[in-house]
């Protein structure tokens, strides 16, 4: 029984970290770096009360399951949160004395750390399914370092041997428990945030469907009145006064429109569509606006890219994604566009400029409701790009460093 409480207290110092976290951090702490920092922390601790409250088997046999917490910090933080956790064993390790068992430890380490590193990067772009798979392969490849080394250092006794054959086995067990809950939680709360966008995006619709029309009513009649008054006699300053009028009320309609892309994509017209074309065809429109920012574009297209599109609306996200990229280098620069068709039957657009680049946590919140990186802008540009893209069933991917540029790449289904 004493044993059971000691297996259910491990249990539970596992449990805190994952509950602290989601509970009170990611809610409150906006910023990935300092998620990290807590995150590491939490698990710290949990690492800390593990090793002090162990499973005793005798005088010399001492179990825990420190390694489940390491290796959550390692692969979801990365290759500083490992390191510093790792060497938080090692020298809390080294307070119960230098023995067999912190030769073990620190051996154990120096084996499992770096190749926990090495798939962490694997870990962190894999889908849930093969996320549990690799740490939980990770878990047993650290058992089972540690049992072999320990096996040969004070031999391989039966009574031993079932001990740590056990151990292994509940560590690869709660590993598997802890991350499959892990992953649960992170889905729930990525399908809570995408629930919270269409709550938004439903209550742009209902506004926009509802003002829409009241609003552009009284903007035609002003547009017709002025378009009369525009007599040729005018003095040639009024004439210029009516000429900006009547642009700024089209700027305004045009707003109105985006407002009504927003709310619904109004995407029709289904038809095979030749990429490259569109592609040429944004090209040039933009060409001008591009050089008169020092900014030239280069492209490698391939026209023989077909798919099923509204070719209007495509137009209008490629714009749109290609205009962000030159508005986003100041001092001028290149954006290389390029089109290939890909070996499963994918169509691949890929946009990259020079610009100031992105953050993770800016790429995360790209497409979002009326976030933007711009200094005046509304964000409805890229999220209606976002819309259109995925109402051909497509994806989009963007890589992106500081001052350095970024890369968007739509996958599109070919025909």
């Amino acid at each position: 029984m004493s044993i059971l409480k000691d297996f259910l207290l491990q249990l539970t110092l596992m449990v805190l970290p994952i509950f602290i976290y989601f509970t009170f951090i990611t809610e409150r702490v906006k910023s990935e770096k300092n998620k990290t920092i807590l995150m590491t922390v939490l698990w710290g601790i949990s690492i800390l009360l593990c090793m002090s409250f162990p499973l005793n088997f005798g005088d010399n046999v001492r179990l825990d399951i420190r390694i489940i917490p390491l290796l959550f910090g390692a692969l979801y933080g990365g290759f500083w949160p490992g390191l510093l956790l790792s060497a938080l064993v090692i020298f809390y390790r080294l307070n119960f004395g230098v023995s067999t068992g912190f030769f073990n430890t620190v051996f154990v380490l120096l084996l499992s750390m770096p190749v926990i590193l090495y798939f962490q990067k694997l870990f962190i772009t894999s889908p849930k399914d093969k996320r549990v798979v690799i740490a939980v392969s990770l878990s047993f490849y650290y058992c089972l370092v540690g049992l072999t080394f320990l096996g040969i250092i004070r031999g391989f006794s039966l009574d031993t041997l079932k001990i740590q054959i056990i151990h292994l086995f509940f560590v690869v067990g709660v590993t598997w428990f802890f991350a499959v809950l892990n992953e649960t939680i992170r889905e729930i709360q990525q399908l809570r945030q995408e629930v919270q966008n269409a709550e938004k995006l439903r209550v742009i619709s209902e506004l926009t469907s509802v003002f829409a029309h009241e609003i552009r009513n009284p903007m035609q009649v002003t547009r017709g009145f002025l378009q009369l008054l525009d007599d040729p006699e005018f003095p040639e300053n009024k004439k210029q006064y009516i000429k900006i009028s009547i642009e700024e009320l089209d700027r305004a309609n045009d707003i109105i429109n985006d407002f009504l892309t927003l709310g619904k994509p109004a995407i029709n017209s289904i038809e095979r569509v030749n990429i490259g074309h569109q592609l040429e065809r944004v090209v040039n429109i933009l060409e001008n606006y591009a050089l008169n920012n020092n900014v030239h574009i280069k492209t490698d297209i391939n026209k023989d890219c077909l798919i099923l599109a509204n070719p209007q609306k495509f137009n209008q996200s490629l714009i749109n994604i290609l205009k962000n990229a030159v508005e986003s280098m100041p001092n001028g620069g290149t954006v290389w566009i390029n089109c290939t068709q890909t070996a499963d039957g994918y169509i691949k657009i890929t946009m990259r400029d020079e610009g100031i680049g992105m953050t993770k946590k800016q790429i995360e919140s790209l497409g979002s409701p009326f976030y933007s990186l711009k200094e005046k802008g509304t964000g409805l540009g890229m999220m209606v790009s976002y819309q259109i893209i995925h109402s051909f069933n497509g994806k989009i991917k963007v890589k992106s460093e500081r001052n350095k540029g970024t890369e968007f790449i739509i996958l599109l289904p070919g025909v």
